[in-house]
């Protein structure tokens, strides 16, 4: 009962160091457990309390006595004299006693654990909206800077605005109704992002070439193997072409943490495929898509180690993301492995970027949704 009553403290309108003062009192009750049979009236003074509650003074002790009696925990039973004392028989049992009845915190006891179990559910409601709201915030950021970097038409400089006046809005210490009003209208903004992005690659001509479009896979060895996209210059620091360089001509090195991460949803529309091997054929979180990705390297034949190399050269998400793509292509591709190995050499000197290669996807992706429908 007491910890359903510190969990629902705020509904009931008490303080931490009120519960304290009840934590006290429930000390001089000598059963374990509150039971009307053998009374339920404690009767301490004043300094025995304040003893109990680590200290407090006798103002603040009065004041949160008051504040329980109010929250209907505790209720008053006064002597003739105000004092608070016991009548006991001649065998030492209690016949009467005066001081704070605990019969409405046992009577209250079923209220209490509800009360408590609401409270934990909205507490862990509030904390899935506030991840929900960073995830959904990361994802619009990487949109719009992913859009403006590769240069997509739209005025994005005003998309960017109306994310950070979305953002904005939040409060400093904001509550749940709050965070949940601003993460309807980010994922409003996302949707809105999302649309716009597919809009325009449904309007393009797709009938140019695989090479042009930034989608070529070549047929052939591992030691001739292209990567799907070159990186971009704005996302790996170097001077990147949307067309295959020669590989006489280096690109500037870049870290491998440099390598710029994206929305999962970016991810899945571009590589519809690798939601087969997520669990029940969903893939919700970055883990289960992490999960999936171990699948298909099973699959495919690619080795333990050359994915192992991957997660450390990419990082584990970017290296799903690229296991994932060479699903979407594994009917081009004669060795998935290799082809891994070739990607992970690539992104390890600033020669692979996963954006133009998830826009090229998306891309065909869109082209095939066309012809078929």
């Amino acid at each position: 009962m007491f910890r359903d009553a510190c969990e629902a403290r705020e509904r009931l309108g008490l303080q931490d160091r009120a519960l304290t003062v009840l934590d006290a009192l429930l000390t001089f009750y000598p059963e374990a457990e509150l039971n009307s049979d053998n009374g339920l009236v404690v009767f301490p003074s004043n300094a025995q309390l304040s003893v109990r509650a680590h200290g407090i003074t006798g103002t603040t002790l009065r004041r949160h006595l008051a504040a329980l009696v109010e929250a209907g925990l505790i209720q008053r039973k006064d002597s003739p004299n105000g004092k608070r004392y016991a009548h006991r028989d001649k065998g030492g049992d209690i016949e009467q006693a005066f001081g704070f009845d605990l019969s409405p915190l046992l009577a209250r006891a079923a209220e209490l654990a509800i009360l408590a179990q609401e409270v934990a559910a909205e507490r862990l409601q509030f904390r899935r909206a506030k991840e929900a709201l960073t995830i959904c915030r990361r994802d619009v950021r990487k949109l719009i800077s992913a859009a403006m970097e590769e240069g997509a038409d739209g005025d994005w400089e005003a998309i960017e605005d109306m994310y950070v006046g979305i953002v904005s809005r939040l409060p400093r210490n904001p509550d749940r109704h709050q965070v949940e009003a601003i993460l309807d209208e980010m994922q409003l903004l996302r949707t809105e992002i999302l649309n716009l992005l597919e809009n325009q690659l449904d309007s393009q001509n797709m009938d140019g070439n695989a090479v042009h479009n930034g989608c070529h896979i070549q047929n052939s060895k591992p030691e001739s193997i292209h990567e799907l996209e070159p990186s971009s210059g704005k996302e790996q620091g170097g001077a990147g072409e949307l067309e295959v360089a020669p590989r006489a001509v280096a690109q500037p090195l870049a870290k491998p943490e440099q390598m710029k991460a994206f929305p999962l949803s970016m991810v899945l529309k571009a590589c519809p495929q690798i939601l087969d091997y997520g669990p029940g054929g969903t893939i919700s979180h970055w883990r289960e898509l992490m999960g999936a990705a171990v699948v298909v390297r099973s699959m495919l034949g690619v080795s333990p180690s050359a994915y192992q190399e991957a997660c450390e050269v990419m990082g584990p998400e970017n290296a799903a993301v690229a296991m994932a793509a060479i699903l979407e292509r594994a009917g081009h591709i004669n060795s998935a492995g290799g082809y891994l190995r070739d990607l992970t050499r690539r992104a390890r000197i600033g020669e692979f970027g996963l954006g133009p290669m998830l826009m090229s996807l998306m891309r065909a992706n869109v082209d095939s949704d066309r012809k078929t429908g």
